[in-house]
């Protein structure tokens, strides 16, 4: 559950000490960069991510109550921000994937994650969320339980289905 740190960090998101922000940012960047660069594939697109999660933090200053697991609505905020912008670029440029017999057996991983990010922004927000969370970044089901308000049987069963899902339009 929380600790210490958490409830620190939890004052910290709607701080108003520049003093305050910078040790949030310090605590969490790399696990939102983390995040972001697991659902982006791009190390450019996961710092534009990072900058935009702690912009709305920091625009949110006091305006909010504090979450009750800091480091987790961080990466939730971060697997949002990542979707969105996946999904923007999808409605703009639809690239044409190749043929995979045609392939070299090093590109096939790298198409599988493109395939699988395409597929995760057919779904919607607070789905693909869940489960970039629970796969990605390895949240327990109880913590996804608290972090979205639900039962943790039903959590587990929403995980079942989303993975069908997936692989359904991955097949596509």
């Amino acid at each position: 559950m929380g600790t210490a740190s958490d409830a620190l960090d939890a004052q910290c998101i709607f701080m108003t000490s520049p003093t305050e922000f910078a040790e949030l940012y310090e605590r969490h960047y790399a696990a939102v960069y983390r995040t972001a660069l697991r659902v982006t594939g791009n190390p450019a697109d996961a710092e534009d991510v990072l900058q935009t999660v702690f912009l709305r933090v920091l625009g949110r200053s006091g305006r909010l109550e504090p979450p009750r697991m800091p480091g987790a609505y961080l990466r939730r905020a971060a697997a949002n921000a990542a979707l969105d912008l996946l999904r923007r670029r999808a409605v703009h440029a639809e690239s044409q994937l190749e043929d995979a017999s045609l392939l070299t057996s090093a590109e096939r991983p790298a198409l599988l994650k493109e395939r699988l990010r395409r597929a995760l922004a057919t779904l919607q927000e607070n789905d693909a969320v869940l489960f970039v969370l629970r796969y990605v970044e390895g949240l327990s089901n109880g913590e996804l339980a608290e972090l979205f308000g639900l039962e943790k049987n039903h959590v587990a069963v929403r995980l079942h289905r989303l993975r069908q899902a997936l692989q359904a339009e991955m097949e596509r």
